[in-house]
């Protein structure tokens, strides 16, 4: 049982797999939480246009940990969501700030579903990859 960096990279993905399920979560919440207005758009996009960067970052630094060790299946999982990112963020509104969502437009009911729609699907792509990332984890640690 050795200590490698593809464990260490597993690691944490894992990690960091891990607080973008909690992002995906509170996305979720979020969206819920506008459906029913419970609360109003500019606040909610607000608190969750700061996480959208963040969210994208830490996906990319850990796909970027399995391009340097050479885990192909891994980056090739990753590569549809990342290539999602990219051009979800190319493709924002005009705002001032950072962030995808615009509280003028997020109350109609097709961006709004889309949005959950998104936030629900995320969540299952970064649970399923959590379990993968487990597995290879413990794999990676097992077999050298």
């Amino acid at each position: 049982m050795a200590f490698t960096f593809v464990a260490f990279s597993y690691i944490l993905a894992l990690i960091i797999d891990a607080f973008l399920i909690f992002f995906a979560i509170f996305n979720i919440i979020a969206f819920d939480e506008l459906k029913t207005d419970y609360k109003n758009p500019i606040e909610q996009c607000q608190s969750l246009n700061p996480l959208v960067l963040p969210e994208y970052g830490l996906h990319l630094f850990f796909n970027l940990l399995f391009l340097f060790n050479g885990e192909w299946f891994s980056l090739v999982l990753n590569a549809p969501l990342i290539a999602y990112h990219v051009h979800r963020y190319l493709s924002r509104p005009v705002m001032s700030g950072v962030g995808i969502y615009d509280p003028t437009s997020i109350m109609n009911t097709d961006v709004l579903n889309k949005c959950q729609r998104e936030g629900w699907i995320k969540l299952a792509f970064y649970l399923l990859s959590f379990f993968y990332y487990l597995y290879a984890m413990i794999y990676s640690l097992i077999s050298t």
